[in-house]
């Protein structure tokens, strides 16, 4: 069996990767820190407790598995915080992934799917985005996933590391099983944060933002399914095994929602009511962010299956109603 290092396996995306791999025939391998991810969510294959700024740790694994591809989705993520603490994910997403990228290579293992973010394209008014855009991020997040990026394509060109990037839009919904789910803290994204206040867990939804040129004042955004996201990452990774090359996907349904749209979603799925409250923009937000790509599905053959808003909201909240993993 084929073992594929997943580093960021016990988080979010990571941990529905290691399931859809597991699914597929491979041996995941998660390698995790576990300063957002959750020891109980790597539970699909070996789990190795390490940081990508170690270097030696890194080395041990790689020789201990043999991995024949790494996954990687280790990486901080909030907008926000890149914006008020930058040095933060330069030294963890770059840093980290440079580390990753020369300990992988040291072990003779040249495939990597890189898990990358719509948010290298940053705020592109009237633009439906596909992999031709410019990439111009407006936060320290976006600007180092680009940065990755750029280093694959170095160490492509210097050293033949074969690589297939994913810049996808906003993940959403859950394991429909129930096993695993989204369950950051603190957690910044907008469905989650919906449902808790549907819960009372929060004493409201807070709305960044309601000045913005779109129809209703709110971000729009493209919503994909992680269950859909995680599939076209396998796809990705036996991309790799028919060498058929370096290549970049964008990953989303075509379809925006504003926040409000969201909103009345929830409400109609799990027939309660929302508390909101309006609140200012957030620094490094864009106004609408939405993927015009056919790629992924004219090459890899990608068919998102559970990516309509209705059935996102209904597996997340599932998964929010459940008891989770809350260590």
């Amino acid at each position: 069996m084929q073992r594929i290092l997943v580093t960021g396996g016990a988080g979010y995306i990571g941990s529905h990767a290691c399931k859809a791999l597991a699914a597929a025939g491979y041996e995941p391998v998660c390698f995790d820190n576990l300063s957002t991810g959750f020891a109980a969510a790597a539970k699909f294959g070996p789990f190795e407790q390490g940081d990508l700024l170690d270097r030696g740790r890194l080395d041990a694994v790689f020789a201990k598995y043999a991995p024949v591809a790494v996954m990687h989705f280790a990486a901080f993520s909030d907008v926000g915080e890149a914006t008020r603490d930058p040095g933060k994910y330069w030294r963890n997403n770059v840093s980290g992934s440079l580390n990753l990228i020369e300990a992988a290579l040291d072990a003779g293992c040249r495939n990597i799917v890189f898990s990358s973010t719509c948010a290298t394209y940053g705020d592109q008014d009237g633009v439906t985005l596909d992999e031709s855009c410019v990439q111009a991020p407006l936060n320290a997040y976006g600007a180092s996933k680009r940065a990755i990026e750029d280093m694959l394509i170095d160490f492509s060109n210097s050293h033949g590391l074969n690589h297939v990037i994913f810049r996808y839009f906003n993940v959403a919904g859950a394991d429909p099983d129930g096993e695993i789910g989204e369950n950051h803290q603190p957690e910044t994204h907008l469905i989650p944060l919906m449902l808790h206040a549907i819960q009372g867990k929060r004493a409201a939804l807070t709305v960044h933002g309601t000045d913005y040129d779109t129809p209703d004042g709110t971000c729009i955004r493209d919503y994909v399914h992680v269950c859909d996201l995680v599939d076209a990452h396998v796809l990705g990774l036996q991309w790799l095994e028919a060498g058929k090359g370096n290549r970049v996907f964008n990953l989303g349904t075509g379809t925006g929602f504003s926040v409000r749209e969201v909103v009345a979603h929830s409400a109609s799925v799990t027939n309660r009511a929302v508390p909101v409250v309006d609140g200012p923009r957030r620094i490094g937000d864009a106004t609408a962010l939405v993927s015009g790509s056919t790629r992924a599905k004219a090459e890899l053959g990608w068919t998102p299956k559970r990516s309509d808003l209705e059935t996102m909201i209904a597996d997340a909240w599932r998964w929010h109603e459940s008891p989770g993993y809350d260590e």
